[in-house]
């Protein structure tokens, strides 16, 4: 089987995940930091990063275009640098690009989501470079898989597709 990875966040890394590992062709997730500004960053210390999600994927079972149509279906996307109770840039919503193709699937993506008025305001979500993922601590995991009531506020606001 090949796969793919897709780098997006929108949030507290520990919701997305726990809504993501169960999608249909979703391999494995992995929670950390992305697009910040120190190398080997820590939960205590990543100036500029966004708390994110590495999405391993197999593509003859899922594309990019349906991981960020679920996306936007489970976390706030007009809200800049929140989510819920989370305030911060490391809360804001990105799709990490790694290539012209990514970038171009990002944008109709948007523009669909956008267009549909499901969301009171207008999509903020930013596209940056993919550079480097840093895995976080082990302590946050599968956080919610090892303490399923913790603290998340995803769920899925839309049950029907935007794409």
């Amino acid at each position: 089987m090949s796969t793919k990875k897709a780098y997006i966040a929108g949030g507290c890394f520990w919701g997305m995940e726990d809504l993501f590992r169960v999608r249909p062709g979703i391999v494995d997730t992995e929670v950390g930091y992305i697009g910040g500004e120190n190398e080997f960053p820590t939960y205590r210390n990543h100036p500029g990063h966004a708390e994110g999600i590495e999405l391993t994927y197999n593509p003859d079972e899922t594309s990019f275009k349906q991981i960020l149509d679920y996306f936007f279906r489970i976390h706030n996307p007009t809200t800049i640098d929140q989510q819920g109770n989370d305030r911060g840039s490391s809360y804001r919503s990105a799709i990490f690009i790694q290539n012209e193709e990514e970038k171009e699937i990002a944008e109709a993506v948007i523009k669909i989501v956008d267009d549909s008025n499901k969301w009171e305001g207008t999509i903020v979500t930013t596209l940056e470079p993919f550079t480097v993922f840093w895995p976080a601590e082990p302590e946050h995991q599968d956080y919610l898989v090892r303490i399923p009531n913790g603290y998340t506020c995803h769920f899925e606001r839309f049950k029907e597709s935007f794409v």
